[in-house]
């Protein structure tokens, strides 16, 4: 949590291993142990700040294609489509799966639904972690406490969550520290 050029981007960047610039000294241990940076690549997801959706599709069509690029060839479509329904579920995307995502501020969905298909775009690659970068930045309270109940509705699956957070509002605040209960 940190006020605008914290380096809260920056720290969740090099923590997962998506910092390609700059210099970055020191060691990353998860566990007492050294990071494997190939590893960790295949057991986290990265949900953005900006969001960046394909505007001429549906939602179900952008997690499903998310899932055939990104889970393994050995799992078949039934399987594969059977994880997408769950995924639309969890993410309490399920009852507006047919819409079309259009352009933001034009057409198409709310920011807050945007911002849960990213995150579910992340989480249908069976991330064991997941790193989101102010997932509740530009929302209304009502918004930022969908997004947050879908942040719980994540860790109930038993994967870890890693957050930063600009401002929150004292009820997003307490729905951070209550997301491990």
């Amino acid at each position: 949590m940190g006020v605008s050029d914290a380096g809260k981007t920056t720290l969740m960047d090099v923590l997962s291993g998506r910092k390609t610039g700059g210099v970055i000294e020191g060691d990353i241990r998860i566990g007492g142990h050294p990071k494997v940076q190939d590893t960790y690549a295949r057991i986290s997801g990265y949900c953005e700040q900006t969001d960046i959706n394909s505007p001429q599709i549906t939602i179900e069509e952008s997690v499903t294609f998310s899932a055939w690029l990104r889970l393994p060839s050995h799992i078949d479509r039934r399987t594969k489509s059977e994880f997408v329904a769950d995924v639309l579920q969890m993410i309490e995307l399920e009852d507006i799966k047919d819409d079309l995502v259009a352009y933001p501020g034009v057409s198409g969905l709310s920011n807050e639904q945007r911002k849960r298909l990213t995150i579910a775009i992340e989480l249908v690659s069976n991330p064991s972690i997941i790193f989101m970068d102010e997932p509740t930045s530009g929302l209304d309270a009502r918004a930022a406490a969908i997004v947050m109940r879908v942040v719980k509705n994540i860790v109930k699956t038993r994967r870890s969550v890693v957050c930063t957070i600009h401002q929150p509002s004292i009820d997003i605040f307490e729905a951070f520290d209550e997301v491990t209960k």
